[in-house]
Parts: C-alpha cells; sequence; structure tokens
C-alpha cells in the first residue's frame, strides 16, 4: 500500500515538474518579448513584478526537485536498497561550492579590482593607500586558507558509518595559536594604522607647519560654498549669526581681512603646496570627501574643522595618466543629507602655480555691491580698507 503510495506521490510531483516547466517556458517567452520591446515606450516586461514571480517559480522548482528525491528515497528503501548518501552529496557540493568561491574572489579582485581610484593625488595618500594595502594581503591569505581548510575538511571527514567522531573539548596549545598570532597581526595593524592616522590628521599647526593656502568650505542642503583670501592672504572672520540674505556665509566685515575675499564656484588648488581646508556645516552633518587626494571629513553644525593635505599631481598631468582628456578631481558629501544628497559635487582643479595666481587674479569678490548695500557698509570705507591691505601685502 506505502509502495502505491509513493507511486502516485511520483506521478503527482512529476505532473507538477511538467506544470514548472511549463511555467519556465512561459517566463523566457515574456523575457524574449520583453527584450524586443524594451524600446517602447510604456512598456515594462522586466518589472518588479516578473522578478518576483521569477523567484517563486524557482522557490517552487526547488521545493518540487527536493520532495521527489525524498520520494525516490524512500522507494528505495522501502526496496531494501541504499538510499541517497546525503553525505556524499554535500560533501562534493562543499568542494563545488570552494571552487566555485574561488573562482568568484578570483573574478572580484582580478576584474572589479581593476576598477579602483589611480594612484592617490596627495602626499599622505600614499600611505593611506599602503595602509589599506597591507591589510588587504593579510586578510586575503587569511580568507583563502581558512576557506580551503573548512571546505577541505568538511568533505574529508564527512559523515561514515565505518569512523566514529574524535572530539576535543580542549587543546592549550591550539589555544595559544589561535589567540596569540590573531592578537600579535591585529596589534601591528593598530599601531600601523594609528601612526599614519596621527601623521593624516594632524590636528596642530605647530606640527605640521602653517598651509600655504587657506580654503574655506562651507556645506548646506545642496551645495558647497568655497571662499579663498584675497591679497591680503588672510581668511576674514566668520559668525554665524551673521547669516542672512546675501551674506549666506556668515562673514563678519568687522574684520578687516574679510574686506577682500573671493568666492569661487571651482575648487582650484596649486600643486606641491600644503592646502588647509576650514570646513563648516550650516544645517546637517556633511563630509567633505576628495577620494583621489584619499580626503574625508565630517563637516559638522558647530563644530569647525579642517584637514590638510598636499595635492601633488595636477588635473592635467592625471588625465594623460587614465588617458581621459575630460578628466576632472571631485569633491562630493560623503553624508547622506537629504533628497538632493546626491546634488552636492564641485569640480576640483589641481593647477600650476602660475596657473593657480592668474585664476585667483579672476575670482569675484565676496563682498558684492548688493552685499555691501543690505550690510549698510559705507564705499569709502570698504575702498580705504582694500587699498590698505593690497598696500600691505606689496611692502
Amino acid at each position: 500500500m506505502a509502495f502505491k503510495q509513493i507511486i502516485n506521490s511520483k506521478k503527482l510531483l512529476a505532473l507538477l515538474a511538467v506544470f514548472m516547466l511549463s511555467g519556465t517556458n512561459i517566463l523566457m517567452a515574456q523575457a524574449t518579448t520583453a527584450t524586443a520591446d524594451a524600446a517602447k515606450p510604456g512598456v515594462d516586461w522586466l518589472g518588479v513584478s516578473y522578478y518576483i514571480l521569477l523567484f517563486v517559480l524557482l522557490a517552487i522548482s526547488v521545493a518540487v526537485i527536493g520532495k521527489i528525491l525524498k520520494v525516490y528515497d524512500l522507494s528505495q528503501q522501502i526496496q531494501g536498497k541504499k538510499g541517497i548518501q546525503w553525505n556524499n552529496i554535500m560533501a562534493i557540493i562543499c568542494l563545488v561550492f570552494l571552487v566555485f568561491g574561488m573562482a568568484g574572489a578570483y573574478w572580484d579582485i582580478t576584474v572589479q579590482g581593476s576598477m579602483s581610484l589611480p594612484e592617490a593625488a596627495s602626499k599622505h595618500g600614499v600611505k593611506i593607500d599602503a595602509m589599506f594595502l597591507t591589510t588587504t594581503i593579510i586578510t586575503l591569505f587569511v580568507f583563502v586558507i581558512t576557506q580551503i581548510l573548512l571546505f577541505t575538511f568538511l568533505f574529508q571527514y564527512r559523515h561514515s558509518d565505518k569512523r566514529r567522531a574524535y572530539f576535543l573539548p580542549h587543546n592549550n596549545t591550539i589555544e595559544k595559536v589561535w589567540t596569540i598570532i590573531p592578537a600579535i597581526v591585529l596589534t601591528v595593524l593598530v599601531i600601523f594604522g594609528f601612526f599614519t592616522w596621527q601623521e593624516v590628521e594632524n590636528s596642530t599647526d605647530a606640527k605640521g607647519g602653517p598651509a600655504s593656502i587657506n580654503i574655506d568650505i562651507t556645506g548646506h542642503q545642496f551645495a558647497w560654498e568655497i571662499r579663498y583670501a584675497g591679497p591680503d592672504g588672510v581668511l576674514g572672520k566668520k559668525d554665524f549669526r551673521l547669516t542672512v540674505g546675501a551674506n549666506k556665509l556668515g562673514v563678519d566685515f568687522k574684520d578687516k581681512n574679510s574686506m577682500d575675499d573671493l568666492t569661487a564656484d571651482t575648487l582650484v588648488m596649486p600643486v606641491n603646496k600644503t592646502i588647509r581646508l576650514n570646513i563648516f556645516a550650516q544645517d546637517v552633518i556633511h563630509s567633505v570627501y576628495m577620494p583621489h587626494f584619499r580626503v574625508q571629513q565630517n563637516a559638522v553644525p558647530g563644530l569647525p574643522t579642517f584637514f590638510k593635505f598636499t595635492p601633488t599631481i595636477t588635473t592635467a598631468e592625471m588625465r594623460r595618466k587614465v588617458e581621459n582628456p575630460k578628466f576632472e578631481y571631485l569633491l562630493y558629501c560623503n553624508k547622506i543629507c537629504g533628497s538632493s544628497h546626491y546634488n552636492m559635487q564641485k569640480v576640483v582643479r589641481v593647477v600650476t602655480e602660475g596657473e593657480y595666481n592668474q585664476w585667483l587674479a579672476r575670482q569675484k569678490p565676496y563682498l558684492t555691491p548688493a552685499l555691501r548695500t543690505e550690510l549698510k557698509l559705507a564705499a569709502a570705507d570698504q575702498n580705504k580698507s582694500i587699498t590698505n591691505n593690497r598696500l600691505a601685502l606689496n611692502n
């Protein structure tokens, strides 16, 4: 009786299998039609519902195959034969998984690894790249060894009625080995990273020396505002309480150094000069991120920060290196700051010192006539301040 039930179940499962194959053919036909109709407006054959249906079909197919195998296993046992050797099958699957996993890891390193950023365009970036490379090599070595051992042991020591498992509840030697060696490796990495980080995030001007150029970068939803020092070479003070109307950065014009400050749409820097980015935020947390220079620093409301670095490769040189005449360095916001977060981009250009001076001379003053009128600043006082600053600079 049981055997007949099994036979009937096999017939039912066979019918289900035919149904699933038919469904697969229908979906494949829809996919072919979708390819032909993809260009037609308003037609979305490959929408979310298609993939949901495909996933459900796949899940049902796996369940049906599992039931078929289970029925076959029971029928073999009823006939006094050996059923499916699941331990052997799982062991082979482990080896297959290891082979495909290692092939995937190799593909990831060789194919996707070639999509990485080009060489660092700043002095400190070289050290950061070296730190990441060291960590990657060590972790990759450990990954390969552990995965090979894991899946090889699963295959080699799969369950067998002819062999009993040996349980090792405790071994001091093994405990010491897998505790001390990782501890030493991690300690080396942490110390290496600490000194690199300390050098990159140098927070004292006395240690790193004064910056050649000071640039203010202020983030708000959803743009970056850039301010350069004028002919006097000194940025004026800011006060968030002065942020009104045309004075969107809150520049304090009681400070005479503010009178000749400049505004710019592009972040331009001279090569091989120390740059200090004074970083501010006016609303929510943003993040100054320039990946080619390995620069990232949070812009926190009410907490000014800064980042000092030295660019080493001009935009023109990098265009030749990457063989892309349209290449541009970019400044991003690396904190999701709202619905238009993606708009927070600025072009960054690294040029020679001569090109930088010519560019700076063409930039517009932050203190526009409209802003001067709004702030009720006397034109004569402004002109006097600018003249005095220029005379002091020339002397």
